[in-house]
């Protein structure tokens, strides 16, 4: 019996070809295999990417001849979605844990009703587990989604993003390496891949090597057991452009690092490009080699904030106009702006997770479903800002005495301030209408309606209203 990371209905997993004594061994094997890949994967992804995607996978086939491990998913919608983002990383896991499965393949269960795309797109297949051929040349997979096209300026990335495209220009850059620095969502495997995009477009017969450091040191490795190590140092040092992503995790590896180290060296000398991309800078990569540490810093190091409100509202909409039959309500893309605020790959997801729940469902998009179905996102990327805390800043913002909140006087005053606060405490907390009203000295749950309808309503019609709640919501999120 194989588990499936501790999920509900478990179920065998079928042999192909093997005999009957070694179906147990195999299948205890593939059971051990799944359990260390599965807790790396919430290790690395965290719980709720894990939980959404990697935990309802199942074992469903091996079959030993061929390599070939068959895995299932509840719907033929989450199949393409982990095939188009997990596969590679999926297939270097099984590299690593269990080196008999050579390929993967991604299905709907058994009797799953197929689901129309969100979007029409073409679907990758499967990733193979090798980047390297048997002739020492690299294989390219680049991501056709992430071009420059498709990257969403803001003031977080523009430096990011001006400097990989000039990596990708004719003209030779003056610099290289180019080092992409950011935390995890951000968008520095987007510039990577449309790096690769922009400079293959403008030298068809370029030599580009795109891969992860983990990646790296898999084929590194792989290449000495089998006593082809300076094929792939050639291959490595013919590139023109040589992009190693997540770069952290080439930390405590010296003779991978050393093998990087020269790599890099040889292709700077030469005047090729190097882009590497890590969650920190240079000098906080613990455990890396000062030689390896000068020559990543002695280009550009490019940093990409964490996006702000206005650029997270804008990849909404930008994803959202290529989906033209999908009817958002504005309120809704706000909301998730908002929100999902952590990393931008957390915010698409959440996007895509409520697209298809309610194509599945034919229910109506609003935020009720959206507070409904991601809450466990919502719940991990809201800042904990207490109606108490909306009270004060609003009332040091419009100078009143804190009391007003709670008190009876309608002056406009002190009411317009104090429905602000109602509209605040709605779109920047998880409580009710009736728990917000207690807040304001016991009002109805319909005051509080009431209030937020006409704080969203003034805020399109009157600048200043709009003015004043965009700096209340910088002062409560900052």
């Amino acid at each position: 019996m194989v588990q499936n990371s501790g999920q509900e209905n478990d179920r065998l997993v079928t042999i192909a070809g093997a005999q009957p004594d070694d179906e147990p061994e195999l299948q205890s094997r593939l059971n051990d295999a799944w359990l260390n890949i599965c807790s790396g994967l919430r290790r690395d992804l965290g719980a709720q990417i894990y939980g959404q995607w990697i935990k309802p996978i199942k074992l469903t086939a091996f079959d030993p001849a061929q390599g070939s491990l068959s895995l299932s998913l509840p719907s033929e919608f989450a199949a393409n979605w982990v095939r188009e983002r997990y596969a590679d990383r999926l297939a270097l896991a099984w590299k690593i844990q269990f080196s008999d499965v050579k390929s993967i393949n991604f299905a709907a269960k058994a009797g799953a009703a197929r689901i129309a795309q969100v979007k029409e797109q073409k679907i990758a297949e499967p990733v193979p587990p090798f980047t390297v051929a048997q002739n020492g040349k690299f294989r390219l997979d680049l991501d056709a989604r992430m071009t420059f096209d498709e990257f969403i300026a803001g003031h977080s990335n523009v430096l990011a993003l001006n400097a990989a495209q000039r990596m990708a220009d004719a003209e030779k850059p003056l610099f290289s390496p180019l080092y992409l620095q950011s935390s995890t969502g951000q968008g520095k495997t987007h510039l990577m891949h449309a790096i690769g995009h922009a400079y293959r477009n403008e030298f068809p017969g370029a030599r580009i090597i795109y891969m992860s450091a983990e990646r790296f040191m898999i084929e590194f490795v792989s290449a000495m057991r089998r006593n082809e190590a300076m094929e792939f140092k050639a291959a490595l040092r013919e590139a023109d452009l040589l992009m190693i992503d997540d770069i952290q995790f080439i930390v405590g590896k010296n003779s991978t690092q050393e093998e990087f180290l020269h790599t890099v060296d040889s292709l700077i000398s030469q005047g090729k490009r190097v882009v590497v991309a890590a969650d920190r800078p240079p000098q906080a990569l613990d455990g890396v080699d000062q030689r390896l540490l000068s020559r990543l810093s002695m280009g550009l190091v490019a940093d990409i904030q964490s996006a702000g409100l206005e650029l997270r509202r804008d990849i909404l909409q930008h994803r959202l106009a290529g989906l033209p039959h999908q009817d958002v309500p504005a309120d809704v893309v706000e909301f998730l702006a908002r929100t999902i605020s952590r990393n931008l790959r957390e915010l698409e997801g959440g996007l895509n997770k409520l697209l298809a729940y309610a194509q599945l469902t034919g229910r109506p998009i609003s935020r009720e479903l959206a507070e409904e179905q991601l809450s466990d996102i919502l719940s991990a990327c809201r800042r904990r800002i207490t109606i108490d805390e909306i009270q004060r800043t609003v009332c040091e913002y419009y100078r009143l005495d804190r009391n007003e909140m709670s008190s009876k006087r309608r002056a406009r005053a002190v009411a317009r301030p104090r429905q602000v606060a109602m509209y605040l405490a709605k779109v920047m907390t998880p409580r009710s209408y009736p728990e917000i009203g207690r807040k304001f000295g016991g009002r109805d749950h319909s005051t509080v309606i009431h209030a937020v309808k006409l704080v969203e309503q003034l805020r399109g019609e009157d600048t200043e209203m709009d003015n004043d709640v965009r700096m209340l919501l910088r002062q409560l999120e900052s």
